[in-house]
């Protein structure tokens, strides 16, 4: 790469960095504009209401001909359909009962099952905490009024309706309830070990048979947390089967991004940054249905999820739109399993059942709920190296009773297993560097015939025992690696809250003196042991090309890294960084040894015969000058 090379890349990156903080300008101001309309607009709303309130007080009040039944048909508004025909009598509602709880606990999962609806309101985590302070309480789902496994669709049966407890114990719970038409829904809940609800339900028609209808289960809601990196939200489905009769595969909607493939269908009209919506367009509320049948369907934020397993006729998925921290993000996401419908003969009982999971993102626990369950994950295409990357990640950390030793063990064993390679490669990279002046000559000589230019180049990589592609297959071999342990690292619900020396939360940046700094959101460390490191990485490692390229990527690499990682989790930093230095202290010891061998390899006039001479090559200069005496 020449001067005018260097320069151009330069400018690009340049560029690059100037459009981005352009688009991002944009976006904030789109944000505030979007703000400003969505106040003016309820600001409008609200007026308009109290205006008709006005209006529809004076109106009861006259004492005329519409007080009784509404508005007239005269001043615009629509008669209430509420109101039953003066020959119908109105049917007496069914008084409420007061709302009862069956609390089932067995010491990894407390859930509250609601009376209302024969429902789950909410769902604790035993052993993790709501927040990062020690003496937080544990994580509770409140679910509102998405409950889970919360029932829609059959007459009589809604989230609202009365059940009564018909029996409960510390893991079990029965709800009944007598429907319209004589027949009986019987809810039967029992916890199970994994994070796990299994719900029955049975129909008991009466005299005469019981059509049920297509009905839903609700896996409950997930609200986007305050915290940064834990403010995902996403949707996993797991078709029943696949078109051509391939195997079925989940589906990831974080991939397709889930707000614009929800509320505007995947499409990514609207502007804004890179073609993504600005959302002033958008509803606050969308929903996206999809009639093929599901093994499951789980809700998931960074860390947890909960994944419902039933017979499935479909399913549905709800998102709302943040109205308080900008229209491009999604408040809050549900979804629910449609259940096909059935025929309960008279005088017979009908059964159907699921299983639920509200738990952590663990690979041990999911991978036992159901077929493919694993793939909430979200692994990709480094699974088979991940599922074994982490597992000895949680077995150091039984060892030593910390996550962030159990990286730096777990990062010593990585390089030692390529420790050899990498070595190999350095040794290759140095050999290619000492020859480099050979090859441009031999370019310079032979520019006109390529034929002949690779034939010369070819050979006198025999001569010199030299593999141009050795220096590249171990850093090949490694990429993978390098990739599993980022993904590792960046989903392991296990490093959540985990502290290390100065680190509060592996799974969180540093955030060290936040709000302390003019000008810096908080300060964190990591990153520039991460770019010092590379920095020394880099003018340590042979060169083979030209100097100048050689320089400009010593210190651009590092600074551009520094900026793209540092608000990264603590993780992923605290690996690299000790790959790195790892890596340096590798290429010091190098260094010695080649000026050792150098020092040994001495002529007879005392001159040093070539610091780059390896102890391979000084044995064959040995046996040829041993041949030559004779």
């Amino acid at each position: 790469m020449n001067k005018q090379d260097i320069a151009i890349v330069a400018l690009l990156v340049a560029l690059l960095f100037g459009w981005m903080h352009f688009q991002n300008k944009n976006a904030r101001e789109r944000a505030a504009a979007w703000e400003r309309q969505q106040a003016a607009i309820a600001a409008e709303n609200q007026n308009a209401a109290i205006s008709a309130e006005g209006a529809e007080s004076a109106s009861f009040s006259s004492g005329g001909e519409g007080s009784a039944s509404g508005l007239s048909s005269e001043s615009g508004a629509v008669p209430r359909a509420a109101e039953a025909p003066a020959s119908a009598p109105a049917e007496p509602e069914e008084p409420a009962l007061p709302e009862e709880t069956a609390i089932l606990d067995n010491g990894e999962l407390r859930v509250v099952i609601s009376t209302k609806g024969a429902a789950i309101s909410s769902a604790t985590l035993a052993g993790y905490r709501q927040t990062i302070e020690k003496d937080s309480p544990d994580l509770t789902f409140n679910y509102g009024e998405t409950k889970a496994l919360g029932l829609a669709g059959l007459p009589g049966a809604d989230t609202d309706a009365d059940f009564t407890i018909i029996s409960s114990t510390a893991t079990s719970a029965v709800f009944s309830r007598t429907l319209p038409g004589g027949a009986t829904l019987t809810r039967s809940f029992s916890l199970l070990p994994d994070y796990q609800i299994a719900l029955e339900e049975s129909i008991a028609a009466g005299d005469t048979e019981f059509a049920v209808p297509e009905t839903s289960l609700s896996l409950g809601s997930l609200v986007r947390q305050s915290r940064g990196n834990t403010s995902i939200l996403s949707v996993d489905n797991f078709p029943a089967a696949a078109p051509g009769g391939k195997a079925p595969k989940v589906l990831h909607w974080e991939r397709k991004r889930l707000l614009p493939k929800l509320f505007t269908g995947g499409s990514s009209a609207g502007g804004g940054c890179a073609g993504a919506p600005d959302g002033a367009q958008f509803p606050v509320s969308a929903s996206q249905s999809s009639a093929e049948p599901q093994q499951w369907v789980a809700i998931k934020t960074r860390f947890f999820a909960n994944v419902l397993a039933a017979d499935s006729a479909g399913f549905t998925v709800t998102a709302n739109r943040s109205l308080e921290r900008g229209p491009l993000l999604v408040e809050s996401v549900a979804a629910s399993m449609r259940i096909p419908a059935a025929t309960v003969p008279a005088g017979q009982t009908a059964t159907r059942s699921c299983r639920l999971y509200i738990g952590p993102k663990k690979l041990s626990v999911l991978r036992k709920f159901a077929p493919g369950s694993a793939d909430i994950m979200e692994f990709g295409m480094s699974k088979w190296l991940c599922v074994i990357l982490l597992p000895i990640l949680n077995g150091l950390n039984a060892i030593f009773h910390n996550y962030g030793v159990a990286i730096i063990v777990l990062t010593i064993m990585v390089r030692l297993v390529f420790w050899p390679l990498t070595r190999k490669s350095n040794e290759s990279m140095k050999k290619m560097g000492a020859i480099q002046p050979q090859i441009k000559a031999i370019q310079e000589k032979f520019k006109g015939d390529p034929q002949k230019l690779q034939q010369e180049t070819m050979k006198l990589y025999r001569d010199n025992h030299v593999n141009p592609m050795s220096s590249c297959l171990p850093m090949l071999i490694q990429i993978p690696v390098f990739i599993a342990l980022f993904v590792v690292l960046r989903t392991a619900t296990e490093l959540r809250f985990a502290p290390f020396l100065w680190i509060r939360d592996l799974s969180e940046p540093e955030n060290l003196l936040a709000g302390a700094i003019p000008g810096v959101p908080a300060l964190n460390i990591l990153p520039f042991l991460m770019a010092g490191t590379m920095f020394l990485q880099s003018k340590l490692t042979p060169s083979m090309g030209d100097p100048a390229q050689q320089k400009m990527m010593m210190w651009m690499m590092p600074l551009m890294m520094f900026f793209m990682f540092y608000s990264m989790p603590s993780a992923l930093l605290l690996y690299w960084s000790v790959s790195q230095f790892l890596a340096v202290i590798q290429l010091l010891r190098q260094r010695k040894s080649r000026q050792a061998e150098a020092a040994v390899a001495v002529g007879a006039d005392g001159v040093i015969e070539g610091e780059a001479m390896t102890r391979q090559e000084r044995r064959r200069r040995e046996r040829e000058e041993g041949g030559a005496n004779q």
